[in-house]
């Protein structure tokens, strides 16, 4: 089967449209109807259902284009393996972790990686949802949870724990609770229990609204906690890794956390030998490193 037929196939089931496959492939809308009709005489099928608003795959069509997916993961895996035989750190790089540790903790610390490895281009990917990072989904994961796909390397970074905690305004205004019993008096800010989170935050949230609290606010990422949370609104439920970069917010019920969370970072076996990976990989592990330096500093404070 032509290849040059299954890529401009590929693009235009991407795009669902003869024109925007085009502008990608730089083809012209004609070329590109001329190729996907060649392909489906030669298939001997219909591979897209025409009307005004574009094209949808038919069945065939679906079939046709998870193989070309498949394919073209191979390809970029092979691509990828081929560009980290070189001795420098360049191209790109799919990192996937929550919206929370991305936002909060990595995204702030990645200008001494790029100081570092100006060539490298991160792609980060920010949600609760976990990638397949055997398919190729991306090439680098930081989990809240141990990675159960097969072929992994996973290595333990470090332990979280959901914590309570309030801006000094805030307490100065409304008082410090010192014990559970005290939220009744609070405003609660925390994600919804619903919403993708880890377990033990979960768990911690749905404790705390045991209690009768006059009020609440559910946010569906810990950003938006963490932003009401220094604006005064009241106690929020955060990731203890935020103490670092926000020295003002203030821990409250010292005795009142969730249960130890594990955070992960994996990648395929397939990327063992990546120069890209082994530079992340380490530049994480080098600011977990600070990180734990910095909190004990200022615990000793």
């Amino acid at each position: 089967m032509d290849w040059d037929k299954l890529r401009i196939f590929h693009a235009v089931a991407d795009a669902g449209s003869l024109t925007h496959a085009g502008d990608t492939l730089h083809l012209s809308q004609s070329a590109v109807s001329r190729q996907i009709r060649a392909l489906e005489e030669s298939l001997n099928t219909t591979l897209f259902h025409r009307h005004a608003r574009g094209l949808i795959l038919t069945e065939q069509g679906e079939l046709l284009f998870d193989a070309t997916i498949a394919m073209i993961k191979r390809i970029d895996a092979a691509t990828a393996r081929i560009r980290d035989s070189e001795e420098e750190v360049f191209g790109k790089l799919r990192v996937t972790t929550t919206h929370g540790f991305g936002v909060l903790w990595l995204a702030p610390r990645l200008t001494k990686l790029y100081e570092k490895y100006p060539e490298l281009n991160i792609d980060l990917m920010l949600e609760e949802r976990v990638l397949d990072l055997p398919m190729r989904e991306a090439d680098v994961a930081i989990r809240m949870k141990e990675p159960s796909q097969a072929d992994l390397i996973r290595k333990r970074l470090m332990s979280i724990r959901m914590r309570l905690y309030a801006s000094p305004q805030y307490l100065e205004a409304h008082g410090e609770p010192k014990a559970l019993a005290d939220m009744k008096a609070h405003r609660l800010i925390c994600q919804n229990p619903n919403s993708a989170q880890v377990a033990s935050g979960k768990a911690l949230v749905q404790e705390l609204l045991t209690y009768e609290l006059p009020a609440t606010l559910t946010v569906n990422n810990y950003f938006g906690v963490l932003q009401a949370v220094i604006s005064n609104l009241g106690i929020g439920v955060l990731p203890d890794y935020i103490i670092e970069d926000f020295p003002n917010v203030v821990r409250v019920l010292p005795a009142v956390e969730s249960v130890e969370v594990p955070v992960f970072l994996a990648y395929p076996e397939e990327l063992r030998q990546s120069k890209r990976v082994a530079a992340f990989r380490d530049f994480v592990q080098e600011e977990i490193m600070a990180h734990r330096r910095q909190v004990r500093a200022m615990g000793d404070d």
